[in-house]
């Protein structure tokens, strides 16, 4: 569409923009195949020469009218001139026809808004709360049928998660749990000392490490690793439709997913447990030695003599709890990712998120009904 310009016109006059005296002047051909070489974003008018223009398409009359709209937003009132009847009418349509832009602007939030958006968090939490627990009793049902019909079980698969569980996880979880016996010794060493009474610093590395932070720590690092690694594989698995064709061969992907990587999980967080508690009282002996002279026979003499035994049991009964939550979870989020990457990697974070909330929670509650029966 053009401006009643001779279409015999040899060749099409490149286009030319420049501001003067208060207004955008345009000069040649405002066509689709010459408009990309002006350049609109220099300076600022009020006003739009269009006097110079010989011919005129679609194409340059969206950049025109486009001009006209950043020049409103920016607070002016731009009026073109030294347009022809079909220009004018051409650009009249492009204005009709082009879409509106979004200037949605952001509404402050009611008290109703708030009260709303806590609602739907908290139904969502109570339904996934409710999904949870009837994931538990579907995977304790399955687990109790496999111990009723041994031949079902599936020991390699077993075996193989206890080695990525609980074998590959010894070196971190016993680093860790040696800085913290570091740690708690040489922060109750700077105290102590202070009164003199720096051989009770073996009572806090036993009690503390013992009864909560070995066993707490170790189902962190264990939810981090092995939890996030059970919702990357189910998932990836989803994703793939692998358990769909499991259930098209009859076979239960709960018993073959699932099952396995929960027994595994019981199995191996108590011994990764014992080994942090070991470690951690070793890194608590040796920063004895090193900063207050408590020599290791001292450190051993005290624990022996102080330390009760139920404060290892205390931290051993957690252990299966956490597990049966860290592998629950786990698999839970992998059975609910869908067919896209972002989904997974959604859902694994949230496994972790979750897992690590709900292992400090129960170790809370756990707290409190020990203190409640003075154990």
């Amino acid at each position: 569409m053009n401006n009643g310009v001779s279409r015999s016109a040899p060749r099409s006059t490149s286009p030319r923009v420049t501001v003067a005296e208060g207004a955008y002047v345009f000069e040649g051909d405002l066509l689709i195949s010459t408009i990309e070489s002006i350049d609109l974003r220099q300076g600022k008018a009020e006003a739009i020469d269009l006097s110079g223009v010989k011919q005129f398409d679609t194409a340059g009359a969206w950049a025109v009218v486009t001009l006209e709209r950043r020049l409103q937003s920016e607070g002016l009132e731009p009026v073109i001139k030294g347009a022809s009847a079909l220009q004018n009418d051409l650009l009249e349509t492009l204005r009709t026809n082009m879409p509106e832009e979004d200037h949605a602007e952001p509404r402050s939030q009611t008290m109703m808004d708030r009260l709303e958006q806590m609602g739907r968090h908290t139904v969502s939490a109570a339904q996934q709360s409710l999904a949870i627990t009837g994931f538990l009793g579907q995977v304790v049902a399955t687990i109790v049928g496999l111990f009723l019909h041994p031949s079902r079980i599936r020991w390699t698969a077993i075996v193989h998660h206890m080695q990525q569980v609980g074998l590959n996880a010894v070196p971190i979880v016993s680093l860790m749990a040696f800085l913290i016996g570091v740690v708690l010794a040489f922060q109750g060493a700077t105290q102590l000392r202070q009164f003199g009474a720096e051989v009770f610093v073996v009572d806090l590395i036993a009690i503390s490490i013992l009864r909560e932070l070995g066993i707490l720590l170790t189902a962190i690092i264990v939810a981090g690793r092995s939890g996030s690694a059970f919702t990357a594989a189910i998932g990836s698995m989803k994703m793939r439709e692998e358990i769909d064709a499991m259930r098209t061969l009859g076979l239960d992907p709960v018993e073959v997913l699932v099952a396995p990587r929960v027994i595994a999980m019981i199995v191996m967080l108590p011994v990764l447990g014992v080994i942090a508690n070991f470690a951690g009282l070793f890194g608590g002996a040796l920063m004895s030695w090193v900063e207050l002279g408590v020599s290791p026979g001292v450190f051993q003499a005290r624990f022996v003599s102080n330390t009760d035994v139920w404060h290892f049991g205390v931290g051993m009964i957690k252990a299966p709890f956490f597990a049966l939550i860290i592998a629950i979870v786990g698999c839970f989020k992998g059975m609910q990712v869908k067919g896209d990457a972002e989904s997974l990697g959604r859902l694994t974070s949230a496994s972790v998120v979750l897992s690590i909330f709900l292992v400090i929670t129960t170790d809370a509650l756990f707290s409190i009904f020990f203190a409640i029966m003075e154990v």
